[in-house]
């Protein structure tokens, strides 16, 4: 690779790492304005998302899946059973008959969905202007991204 293509590569490279970093603030400011919208904290709607993706889950699970202290987790959990958005239930297949599990419950989902609405049709209106090539090739680097960003945390935490 000649220095010319290499430095238009290093600036394209720049543009991605910069509109990434556009994207998540933006994405944090939307997820403020809907987490206060609904009346929790940034940090439980974060939590929810989790619980909703992949649980039912463990609080243990969760706390490190988002990278919380187990205390902390427990008012977050504490403010989302308050509010309807989640249940704790004894886990039937634990040996520990103490252990639970957090399930999200789907009441709540209609007003979430209702917020990122404009959000939604934007991104289809988008995303109907790429070929499905496109798409999944979007789609695999996002989630290569995501990846780097787990791997990241997960260096950050171990510290």
């Amino acid at each position: 690779m000649n220095s010319v293509s290499s430095r238009a590569q290093r600036r394209a490279i720049t543009a991605v790492k910069e509109s990434l970093r556009d994207l998540r603030n933006q994405l944090s400011l939307l997820n403020h304005q809907v987490s206060s919208a609904v009346r929790l904290k940034d940090v439980d709607l974060d939590c929810l998302e989790l619980i909703q993706r992949t649980g039912p889950l463990g609080p243990s699970v969760l706390a490190r899946t988002a990278g919380l202290h187990p205390a902390t987790l427990t008012g977050i959990l504490d403010r989302l059973q308050r509010g309807g958005w989640i249940v704790r239930e004894r886990d039937p297949e634990a040996a520990d008959r103490r252990a639970i599990t957090v399930r999200a419950l789907r009441d709540r989902n209609g007003e979430l969905i209702r917020h990122y609405a404009g959000m939604n049709t934007a991104m289809d209106a988008i995303c109907a202007g790429y070929s499905d090539a496109e798409l999944q090739f979007l789609a695999d680097f996002l989630r290569r991204v995501t990846a780097a960003g787990h791997d990241a945390t997960a260096e950050l935490t171990a510290e």
